[in-house]
């Protein structure tokens, strides 16, 4: 048996005044996000909320540091309710802030995960089309203590209402919406390969590479801000890879991109893209005839309109024309590193490599990172 759920309430607002009438946001809410993102769009609406913006405790992807001084910081405030507009980072936080009681530190969430309860309301807003998380129980928190990016995953950490308002887009500068829209293709590809997946989660995986797929062949070759036309079609894919992947999972890109981000920083969406081309060979490779792999494949020629022995290869070329690839070596990325990743990956990422299309050996991970270093 396969199980399906769809947990978040999902609403799409044209704007932030129509989402702040529509949530009826007040003094008990504390919305957490960036000042680049509430100047221009909330402060105008004077609303009585907290409001914490993230970037006044840390820059790039979540940590433990940046988290538990958030949490240092809200000791005496009192809210009900989370309302985390911005993307992957802002969200990350907002879920583990809302199972986090007082005195909590990131490192006692992760030890007692399996009892986690929710503290406080969540609402999550994306303002990027990558990370899906608005509809998914998982925060991704860089433990630097232990040099590991993990996962905190618990029903609880489940959003109330994720809340689609194409209008917090209109800023995102290219990079962001290349990277993130590639963690979304990414993330309807794992999905629907996952040996986890159902026929219902299969839908979504694929209504949302038709959605992204379709947006990189019109914009392909255009002017930077081409995207922007084409802006709430991107996020419902983001939310509809986000329905799929909270089902069937992720797998070896996501785990094998995480040491790049951890240790060299680089933008997730980016380390997934750095990653993917290599994995899916590799699962080529060892399972050139999988009914799963010849399906995708099928999918991709139509959507792509080319044959399907030229699918995944016409896929890689499309991607890097909305990124393109580098090797890992001019991230500063050594062999002596690749090596010290396959058992990091192996020991930490197991909730992610169970998912894999084919099993991968610490040999195959091993030569999938040597062919892109």
């Amino acid at each position: 048996m396969k199980q399906f759920s769809l947990i978040p309430c999902i609403l799409e607002c044209g704007t932030v005044r129509e989402m702040a009438e529509a949530l009826s946001l007040g003094a008990r809410d504390l919305i957490l996000t960036n000042a680049y993102i509430y100047n221009p769009t909330f402060a105008a609406l004077d609303l009585p909320c907290h409001t914490l913006f993230q970037e006044e405790f840390g820059s790039g992807e979540p940590t433990d540091v940046m988290v538990d001084s958030i949490l240092s910081a809200l000791a005496g405030k009192d809210f009900d309710r989370i309302i985390a507009v911005g993307g992957g980072t802002v969200i990350d936080i907002a879920k583990a802030l809302c199972v986090a009681g007082k005195g909590d530190t990131v490192d006692a969430l992760y030890d007692r995960m399996a009892d986690l309860k929710k503290e406080h309301g969540l609402v999550i807003v994306p303002t990027t089309c990558g990370t899906g998380s608005e509809v998914t129980n998982i925060s991704i928190i860089n433990r630097t203590t232990r040099g590991i990016k993990q996962g905190l995953v618990h029903p609880s950490m489940y959003a109330d209402d994720a809340v689609l308002v194409p209008e917090l887009l209109a800023s995102l500068p290219y990079p962001v919406f290349a990277t993130s829209s590639i963690d979304a293709m990414i993330h309807a590809v794992e999905s629907f390969l996952s040996p986890n997946a159902s026929p219902l989660s299969e839908l979504f995986s694929t209504a949302a590479l038709r959605l992204i797929l379709s947006g990189y062949r019109a914009i392909a070759g255009q002017d930077k801000d081409a995207w922007k036309a084409r802006a709430a079609d991107f996020l419902r894919a983001s939310n509809l890879a986000g329905i799929a992947f909270g089902n069937a999972g992720c797998a070896a890109v996501h785990a094998m991109s995480y040491p790049l981000g951890g240790q060299f920083h680089i933008p997730h969406g980016e380390a997934n893209q750095l990653m993917f081309a290599a994995v899916m060979r590799r699962y080529q490779k060892k399972d050139p005839t999988g009914s799963k792999l010849a399906a995708l494949e099928g999918l991709l020629a139509e959507v792509l309109d080319v044959d399907t022995p030229c699918a995944l290869d016409a896929l890689y070329t499309l991607m890097d024309t909305i990124l393109a690839r580098r090797p890992l070596r001019d991230y500063g990325v050594t062999d002596a590193d690749v090596q010290a990743f396959v058992p990091n990956v192996i020991e930490t990422q197991q909730r992610l490599l169970k998912n894999n299309y084919t099993a991968l050996t610490a040999d195959d991970m091993l030569a999938i990172y040597r062919s892109v270093l």
